[in-house]
């Protein structure tokens, strides 16, 4: 059947003003009304504890937000057709190099903070991420710990694989890697939370700067209730990480891309116009 020359004309408009492509993988469907459906999430990452684990501990909140906003507008004005949510990336649970009386090599940030940060996202209609380091725990006990926050309708998940360690393994020190069963079991999780209490649509974001970092990947599966995003982790050099991003999100797909820009370790640092060059184009681009 031909394509009616109306239709035809409205397709060319569309590709001519949008010059960068869609963010759902080829081959792969959203069947929810998450956010990434229809936006972009720009984050900034980090604990209010460190200057060394991102961006978000280097600055007082509210400077912290003017820069978010700032950075994300810079994606809207890139790409309008994605609009960008500026998206607080807490880490909410931080591996360690000593055991703690539990022995899981993990310490959760104070309630306290986590409230601070939850509030600063709601006061300034942005989202609110935590972020999971794992240590010798499970995926889904790190999960259950932060459902007071993540019942609130603009909080979500994100994991970072390469702190999951095993027996006689110490994080910080020795790569850990997850299992995709047990991300499954996250979105699982998520998405039953989800329906219990008529909440909006979930992400669950996924770290990944080594394919060793994330096993069985095959498994992981969005619902109607919950996005899954692949984020590409990794810090150099600007064609070093899009072949990266290539290999570990686009050919080994699951729903979303997401890329991480680290401002002091990125030579150079990719401006937004050539972050959205990639194929797909990032749902998600963290910076840290």
């Amino acid at each position: 059947m031909e394509m009616m020359p109306e239709l035809e004309a409205a397709g060319e408009e569309r590709a001519r003003l949008m010059p960068f492509g869609e963010t759902l993988i080829t081959g792969t469907k959203d069947q929810t009304d998450g956010p990434l459906k229809n936006h972009r999430l720009v984050t900034y990452y980090g604990h209010p504890n460190s200057t060394n684990m991102g961006i978000l501990g280097q600055m007082e909140p509210d400077a912290f937000m003017a820069k978010l906003k700032t950075q994300a507008q810079a994606y809207s004005n890139a790409d309008p057709f994605h609009p960008a949510v500026p998206t607080i990336e807490l880490i909410a649970t931080a591996a360690q190099r000593d055991p703690g009386s539990d022995g899981n090599y993990v310490r959760m940030t104070s309630p306290e903070q986590i409230d601070k940060y939850a509030k600063l996202a709601e006061e300034n209609d942005a989202l609110l991420m935590l972020d999971v380091q794992l240590g010798k725990d499970s995926v889904l006990n790190q999960v259950k710990s932060l459902e007071k926050w993540l019942k609130l309708p603009y909080v979500h998940l994100a994991i970072d694989t390469e702190f999951h360690v095993g027996e006689r393994e110490t994080p910080g020190i020795d790569l850990g890697q997850v299992n995709g069963t047990e991300i499954q079991q996250a979105v699982s999780y998520l998405t039953k939370l989800v329906e219990d209490n008529n909440l909006p649509d979930k992400i669950v974001l996924v770290h990944q700067f080594t394919d060793v970092a994330l096993t069985n990947k095959e498994v992981i599966q969005p619902t109607s209730h919950v996005e899954v995003a692949l984020n590409f982790d990794g810090w150099g050099g600007a064609a070093a990480k899009m072949t990266n991003y290539k290999e570990y999100v686009r050919n080994e797909a699951v729903q979303y891309g997401g890329f991480k820009v680290f401002y002091d370790k990125d030579e150079p640092v990719m401006s937004p116009e050539e972050v959205l060059q990639l194929d797909p184009a990032p749902a998600v681009v963290n910076y840290q």
